[in-house]
């Protein structure tokens, strides 16, 4: 399913989002993440020790409900794969830059400001993964 203008132009400007994750009892589990679109692609960063990481390895379906600061909102249902391995913190670096609205020049980790190459060395260091959201279902007013 692809997203349509209205809703790649929500998530464009909105990048608060819960995730929804199933555990293994088959309850529904949130977190709160940041997501935005890379290349037309709905990404999300985790870690590989992260619990939700483990749940998306067992089970790749996941909602997320991306939100803004009043009462707009859009849901989208889907699957997960996780980019892991050499290329993921430079798609890390990709994903922060779109998030934090910075196409180059430090980026902000923790209240920090990292260059690039400390933040890619961070990326790596804290073992980073990008969830990749393959939209089946999407909706809400946004």
């Amino acid at each position: 399913m692809e997203l349509n203008d209205k809703q790649r132009t929500f998530l464009e400007s909105h990048h608060a989002a819960a995730m929804i994750t199933i555990a293994r009892d088959g309850i529904p589990k949130a977190v709160r993440v940041g997501v935005a679109l890379v290349d037309g692609r709905l990404w999300s960063s985790g870690t590989q020790e992260r619990v939700r990481t483990r749940r998306l390895r067992r089970d790749p379906r996941c909602t997320l409900f991306v939100f803004d600061q009043a009462y707009s909102f859009l849901t989208i249902e889907g699957t997960v794969t996780l980019l892991e391995g050499a290329y993921a913190p430079r798609d890390n670096l990709r994903l922060f830059r779109a998030m934090q609205h910075r196409p180059a020049g430090p980026l902000n980790w923790y209240g920090e400001e990292l260059d690039e190459d400390a933040f890619l060395t961070r990326m790596a260091d804290e073992h980073r993964l990008i969830y990749e959201f393959a939209p089946t279902n999407a909706y809400g007013p946004a």
